[in-house]
Formats: C-alpha cells, sequence, structure tokens
C-alpha cells in the first residue's frame, strides 16, 4: 500500500439490522482526494447470500444507519459537503427521497428511534447566544471574551465546550412517500445542562429518555438521568455506586425490567482513570444495587465505537479488548456469558433483530466488512476491501511473543515486506498507553512495509486488551517497564529473523507512543532516525494547556515536581543523538503543538539533526481521521525522512522531499 491508495480505505459502520431480520443497513465511507473529505453511502446488506448488496443513498456524506423499529423508515446522518454538518434525515425503508428533518447550526452527532417508531432523540451542541455564527456578522474574532472558572473547558476535536454543550432534542417524524412537508423545527429541547450530556435511549415504554451528563463541577465522574418525553427535570438515577464512574453508554432492556450501562469505576477522587476497565453493569429499572456483569480485572467493555446493543427480552452485546483484538460478547441481565466473535479478528459493531446477528469487523487482509452469524460461524457477506487487495500488496502480521528481560511476555507483531533483505526496521508504538494495537489492517503498517520496512508492533506494559495489572505496571514509573518491553520485542524480533537488518533501525511514535519514542532515544543511541509525533513531551507546560493535562500527568506520573522531572522527555532531550522528525498539528487540544514545538526546540539547541512539521486545521487525530491530503502529506513526509538515514530500494534517498 502507497500514499496514494488512502481512498482504498473502506469503512464499514456498525450494522442496522432490519426488524424482520432479513437484511441489514451499513455505512461504508472513504478518503476523497478530490473533495479533501471523507465521503459515503448507505448500503443495504441482504442475508441471503444469492442477492447482492447494493448502495441505496447517494448523500455526499451518510452515516449512522437505523431502521425505525416497525421496519418501515430508515434513519441517517447526512453531511452535504466537506463544510457542512451532520444533519438528522429518514426515507423509506424500501427506498425513495430522503427527507432532512433537522437544520442544527452544529450539526447532529448521534440519534435513537422511540419504542412507537414516531420519534427520534437525538443530540447537538446548542450554541450560546452571540457566538458559533448565531448573530449574522459576528465572527469568532469579535465575539465576547470567555471567563473560564472550571479545570474542564476544551476537548480536542472540538474545542471551548461550555458555550455550546451537547443537548438532547425530541423531533416527531413526518409521514414520509408524499410530497416533502415543509423544513420542520429542530424539535424540542429535553435538556439544557450546563456540561455535555451522552446520548439518548428510549425507556422501553417510550415515556422517558435516559442519558448519562458529568456534573456541573470539575470531575470526570458522570451520573445517569432520566428525563420524561414529556418534558422536565432530569432524575438522577441512583445506581448506589460505592466510588465515583464514568458512565459510557445506557440501555434499557427491551422487556423494562433492567437498567444496563457500561461505567468505569474512578475511585473516592472521581479522577483514578489509569488502567480501569469498563464494565457492563445491570440493576433493576425501578432501583437497586447495580451488578457487574463483566470482569473489571480482565475485562475491557469499552472497544472503541463500543455501545450496549439488545438482544432478546434481557441481554446485551458487547465488545471486548482481548490481547489485540476486539471480541463480541453477550451477556444476560440475570446472568449467562457467551463469547461469540474472537480470534483475528476486530469487531467493531453487532446488533440482531428478526433472529438475525449482524457483525461488522476488520481483520489483517479487510479494513471492513459485514458478516452474519450463523451457528457460532461468521458467514461473511459483503467485501469492501476487494479493491484494496487487488491494487496493493496487503502484508498479513506475524504474530510473536518475546520475553522482556524480567521474563514478562510481549506481545505483538512483525509486519514483512516482500523480498529478501535484509529489511531495515521500523519500531512502532502506539498511544494511549492504555489502548492496544490489534490485528486488524493497518494503513502505518502497510505503507512502510511497501516502502522495504519492517514494522514492529507490540503491546507492552501500559497497554489495554490484557488485565488492569498490566496497564497500572508503569503508573508512576512510565519509561521503565515499557521501554524495556518494546526493545525487548525489538531484540527478541531481531534475534530470529535474520532477514531484519540490526544495524539499521528506526523509532516512531504518536501521542504517548511519541513519549515513549522520545524517552527511548535519550537513554539509547542504536536508532538511526526517530519520529515523534503529537508528543506527551513535557508534563509541566501540558498540566495547563492540554484538555486532559489537569489531571492526567497526576494521575499517571504522580503529583509531585519531583515525579514530573523524573519522567519528562524534554528534560533528558539533551541526552538524544538521533535525528529526529516532529510532527504536530496546529489544532491539536490533547497534547498541544506547544509541546512539539519546545521539543524541537532543544532537539535544535544542542545540534540534532531534526525537522518540525506542522499541520494546520488539524488535531490531534490527524493520522486517523484528517484531512486526505493531509494524510497522504504525512506519509509522504514520514517516508522522506525514512529515505534519508534508512534508503531501501522502494524508498532511495534520492528521492526529494515533500514540497
Amino acid at each position: 500500500m502507497k500514499p496514494e491508495h488512502l481512498p482504498l480505505l473502506n469503512s464499514v459502520s456498525p450494522p442496522a439490522v432490519h426488524p424482520d431480520g432479513s437484511r441489514a443497513a451499513v455505512s461504508v465511507t472513504k478518503p476523497d482526494f478530490n473533495a479533501d473529505a471523507y465521503v459515503g453511502q448507505l448500503w443495504n446488506v441482504p442475508l441471503d447470500q444469492e442477492k447482492l448488496p447494493r448502495r441505496i443513498t447517494r448523500g455526499f456524506r451518510d452515516t449512522a444507519p437505523a431502521f425505525s423499529p416497525d421496519g418501515l423508515v430508515l434513519a441517517f446522518l447526512r453531511t452535504d459537503g466537506p463544510k457542512s454538518k451532520a444533519q438528522l434525515c429518514v426515507v423509506e425503508a424500501d427506498g425513495g427521497e430522503p427527507q432532512v428533518i433537522t437544520d442544527r447550526l452544529l450539526g447532529v452527532e448521534t440519534f435513537s428511534w422511540s419504542p412507537d417508531s414516531h420519534r427520534i432523540v437525538y443530540s447537538s451542541r446548542e450554541p450560546e447566544a452571540g457566538r458559533y455564527g448565531t448573530v449574522e456578522g459576528v465572527a469568532a474574532e469579535a465575539e465576547e471574551p470567555r471567563l473560564i472558572s472550571t479545570y474542564q473547558y476544551r476537548l480536542n476535536g472540538v474545542g471551548y465546550t461550555r458555550d455550546k454543550p451537547r443537548q438532547l432534542f425530541l423531533v416527531e417524524v413526518p409521514e414520509l412517500g408524499g410530497e416533502p412537508a415543509a423544513p420542520l423545527p429542530d424539535g424540542r429541547q429535553l435538556t439544557s445542562l450546563a456540561t455535555d450530556v451522552g446520548s439518548g435511549t428510549f425507556s422501553a415504554d417510550g415515556s422517558g429518555v435516559y442519558f448519562s451528563a458529568l456534573p456541573d463541577d470539575d470531575g470526570l465522574a458522570s451520573s445517569i438521568y432520566r428525563v420524561p418525553v414529556t418534558g422536565g427535570d432530569p432524575v438522577a438515577v441512583d445506581v448506589g455506586a460505592s466510588t465515583k464512574q464514568s458512565v459510557l453508554d445506557v440501555r434499557e432492556s427491551r422487556d423494562g425490567r433492567w437498567l444496563l450501562y457500561i461505567a468505569r469505576e474512578l475511585g473516592v477522587s472521581g479522577t483514578d482513570f489509569v488502567a480501569r476497565n469498563a464494565v457492563l453493569y445491570c440493576m433493576p429499572a425501578g432501583g437497586g444495587r447495580p451488578l457487574p456483569l463483566t470482569d473489571p480485572e480482565m475485562m475491557d467493555v469499552a472497544a472503541p465505537g463500543s455501545r450496549i446493543e439488545l438482544r432478546g427480552p434481557d441481554r446485551a452485546l458487547v465488545l471486548n479488548n482481548a490481547q489485540g483484538t476486539v471480541e463480541l460478547l453477550e451477556l444476560g441481565a440475570t446472568g449467562g456469558h457467551t463469547l461469540l466473535v474472537h480470534g483475528d479478528r476486530d469487531v467493531t459493531g453487532a446488533a440482531w433483530a428478526g433472529g438475525s446477528l449482524f457483525v461488522s469487523f476488520a481483520d489483517p487482509s479487510t479494513h471492513g466488512d459485514l458478516a452474519a452469524l450463523y451457528d457460532g460461524q461468521l458467514r461473511i457477506l459483503t467485501d469492501f476491501s476487494a479493491n484494496l487487495r487487488t491494487m496493493t500488496e496487503i502484508v498479513v502480521p506475524q504474530e510473536l511473543t518475546f520475553d522482556a528481560a524480567d521474563g514478562y511476555p510481549v506481545h505483538g507483531w512483525l509486519v514483512r515486506p516482500a523480498g529478501k533483505g535484509p529489511h531495515p526496521v521500523l519500531l512502532n508504538i502506539h498511544g494511549g498507553p492504555y489502548t492496544q494495537f490489534t490485528v486488524a489492517l493497518f494503513d502505518e503498517a502497510q505503507v512502510y512495509a511497501e516502502a522495504g520496512y519492517a514494522v514492529l508492533m507490540c503491546n507492552p506494559r501500559g497497554s489495554a486488551g490484557y488485565g488492569r495489572d498490566h496497564g497500572l505496571a508503569i503508573k508512576g514509573r512510565l519509561g521503565t517497564d515499557d521501554m524495556q518491553d518494546v526493545l525487548a520485542f525489538l531484540d527478541g524480533a531481531l534475534a530470529k529473523f535474520p532477514v531484519l537488518d540490526a544495524g539499521r533501525l528506526g523509532i516512531m511514535g504518536g501521542s504517548y507512543g511519541g513519549f515513549l519514542t522520545a524517552w527511548t532515544i535519550a537513554h539509547h543511541h542504536r536508532f538511526e532516525a526517530a519520529i515523534v509525533e503529537r508528543g506527551f513531551l513535557d508534563p509541566v507546560s501540558f498540566e495547563g494547556s492540554a484538555d486532559i493535562g489537569w489531571y492526567f500527568g497526576g494521575e499517571y506520573l504522580g503529583l509531585s515536581a519531583e515525579a514530573f522531572a523524573a519522567q519528562n522527555p524534554l528534560g533528558h532531550a539533551s541526552k538524544v543523538q538521533t535525528p529526529t522528525l516532529v510532527i504536530h498539528s496546529e489544532n491539536d487540544l490533547r497534547c498541544p503543538m506547544e509541546q512539539g514545538q519546545r521539543y524541537y526546540t532543544a532537539l535544535k539547541r544542542q545540534g540534532v539533526e531534526a525537522g518540525l512539521l506542522i499541520f494546520p486545521g488539524e488535531d490531534h487525530e490527524l493520522s486517523r481521521s484528517g484531512r486526505p491530503l493531509h494524510r497522504r502529506q504525512r506519509f509522504e513526509h514520514i517516508l522522506s525522512w525514512c529515505a534519508r538515514f534508512l534508503p531501501t530500494k522502494a524508498n532511495p534517498t534520492e528521492v526529494p522531499p515533500p514540497g
């Protein structure tokens, strides 16, 4: 795979299953260089494999499909162009002209159907009067100043939050099939909280809407609320938790007897978040003590995009991070635990209706597809990565485990390029740190392998997916066991595979991976080149500038100045000798750009060969969801840097850097 192949990466949404179980709808989106945006439409995927999947919408970007419970209407989000905001649309389930039913200034983010199929609750940011274009002629630079009185007031990818909190709205679904109705009002506002609310879901009888929200003060803990659909003040649901929790999703069971929710414990302080696994809880809908349905020590049901899906009257489907994969679990409110999908796959979504269970997934050779589960086996229904495999050489990663110096097993993968070698090696370190590399097709590794590099990726201590103790191992000790683990994995691979060139090594990583890259090159001088991207590089300035800075460093590193100094890559920059490319984005609020700027300056001051690559208009998610042209240019610059210090036949030194 080459940088120009990014538009071949089709991403598939979680499925929406028609109530009769005969078919599912998914959105399929991809980067588009011409529009410099992400485009995509909805597809109908029949359960019957003799019928082919077909595209059913023609919008610029149509996403998040959901059938009404009666099966007559399909709702989804539509974005009309690169600069427009997503709005809620409805269309007849059997086809027709979609009708837009919202006109929100800042767009619609999530939505959910009522049990009677007549109403939809959706979330949208409600701007403060005078801001964000609510007054014609008042541009952002002419708005009134913001008076801040809380720690938490910004969010990466969103910006300021307190002057545009996310709220819930209720809208009536119009009759379809005739002439389009006049533009509808955006519905009735259900919540007016000072802080963001989570996605809303209806109670089983349709009389209320459940959601989670942060309190109107500083902290990570959130509570569950229920608001009547007729209006009124939200009422907090007493879950009787002994410690504070961060609630990620909440649903009432189909039979109305149980309240299911996913949450992380946060300790008494409300900020004790390090290596906390997300747990599925269940409690009587009328009130009572919640019981965990998943093991808080070994299971983490907060895989990317994870949400509670219902199956039958009282059962739930959730996704679990598990040792470099994402599993699909089914759990009963009154007991019972079934592992439905596991192995070399990342399940990205699942839904059940009419006796049919559809599963969206990625694996080493597909970026996203849809399957149905039959007798414990997946029956693949789509092949949205066919062009990717036809036009590129996809390398299937080789799973490996090597022991660290203390005997601890380090699990990961080698993506080995074609040819006899010897191949220069790129050691790639993931962010988080409480995340994981997985078996799913990873565009980064594929691009570097195509350029002639062997890519090593592992999940050192501190990562998710291997139990809480694995994640807690580096709390207060960043740069110890985690560094030893990634180096042990590197050395194990070099010893096992003579085709890897031990004399030509590169190291790279983003966010926490940027931290560990910067830390490693300060302590080891065996690498010919390094790339430090969107790095957590100075915990001192991070505390006042990052959106999560007011708690992240203190919880991970410790609260003392000595702890900060002992785990500060910027403080060790004077030891670095490795040529280093520093990459950052101007709108990064997670690891603000000053982190990269100051680190780059420290390297230059002592004569280290260094470059600073800055992307305008991008945030912390550049490499995953940034503008397609920027994502391609990022790859081109990375390959150019590698060509200077680690040239290959496919990536020679004489290639000039991008203009």
